[in-house]
This record gives C-alpha cells, structure tokens and sequence, in this order.
C-alpha cells in the first residue's frame, strides 16, 4: 500500500478569513487609539495648566502680603500693568517669576506649550481689585481661538470632553472653560 506523505498548510480562504478579523478589530481600535491620543494631550494641557494657574496665584499672594508688609517681593519688578487681562505675560515673564532662584521657586518646571504644541497663553489685570486678575490659555487642538482671543469676552461653560476644538481658559483658580464629560 501506497501512503502520501503530504504536509498540510492553510488554505486561502482560512487566509482570508484570518486577514478579515484582523481588519475588523484594526478598524474598531484604531479610532478609539486616535481619541485616547487627543484626549491625553487634553488632559495634560489641563493638568499643567492648573498647575501653573495654581503656582501663578501662590506668587500674588507672596506679593500681596509682602507689598502689604511693606516689603519689596522680590519678584523682579513691577508685573502689573495695563487694563483688566489685556497685559500679555510673555513665558520668559511667568519663568522669571515662578523659578526666581534655585534654592525657592513655585514650580519645578513652568510649562510653554498645551498637549498639542501650541504656546499658551497668559494674561493679567493691573489691579488685584478687579473681577478676574488672571488667566492662563490653551488653544483648540489645530491652534485657532474658538471662544475668542485672550483680549475678548469669554463665555464661561463645559464643552463636550470629546470636542478637542474648543479653547480651555483656567482663571483665578478654576476653570472657566472647560472639558466636562460625554453626554449633554
């Protein structure tokens, strides 16, 4: 009797059934990897925003209470000038405030851009007295001002977390503009 030795392999449509579900989950967990993406440049933009914001506040308090003391604040020079958060503050600015020494800053690293490489940024009032004294801006994530430039009204409300076109505003510690979850 005769045997045949013959080796097995896959067949083309065990091939291409294979190459199918493969496709099918590449085409449901790549979007979904794209948005995890945005959403953590989202995040991050947040985070250091809020860091710096909370920082920026913890140096006006330092001046005020030295200014009323009677002391000099050793913050370099005079940072209020101007109309109510029409004074841009340059980052080389905010830098020279935040990290004065090496041996006392407010922060260990003071943050130039958003999650998505766009520079924030940072305005202030003249007067500690007014309603709003300082803000810190991230634009949306293909760099326009969609709420508005610093220098204009902005609207205060949540945005859909998932709408990554929409400018985040943190100002006098909170936000006024802000990513705030899924559903509306």
């Amino acid at each position: 009797m005769l045997k045949r030795n013959r080796q097995r392999g896959f067949t083309l449509i065990e091939l291409l059934i294979v190459v199918a579900i493969i496709g099918i989950i590449a085409a449901i967990l790549i979007p979904n990897l794209l948005d995890a993406l945005q959403k953590a440049k989202q995040k991050r933009t947040i985070s250091d925003m809020r860091n710096t914001g909370t920082a920026w506040m913890s140096w006006l308090t330092d001046q005020v209470g030295a200014a009323s003391a009677g002391q000099s604040g050793g913050g370099g020079g005079t940072l209020f000038y101007g109309a109510n958060l029409t004074v841009a503050v340059s980052y080389g600015m905010l830098y020279k405030y935040l990290r004065p020494s090496d041996t006392f800053f407010y922060m260990q690293e003071v943050p130039q851009f958003d999650g998505w490489n766009h520079e924030l940024a940072y305005r202030m009032s003249n007067n500690i007295l007014d309603a709003s004294v300082m803000a810190l801006y991230a634009q949306c994530r293909d760099g326009s001002w969609t709420a508005g430039t610093p220098t204009s009204n902005i609207a205060v409300y949540g945005f859909l977390s998932t709408d990554y076109d929409q400018d985040i505003v943190w100002a006098d510690g909170y936000f006024v503009r802000w990513p705030e979850g899924t559903k509306r």
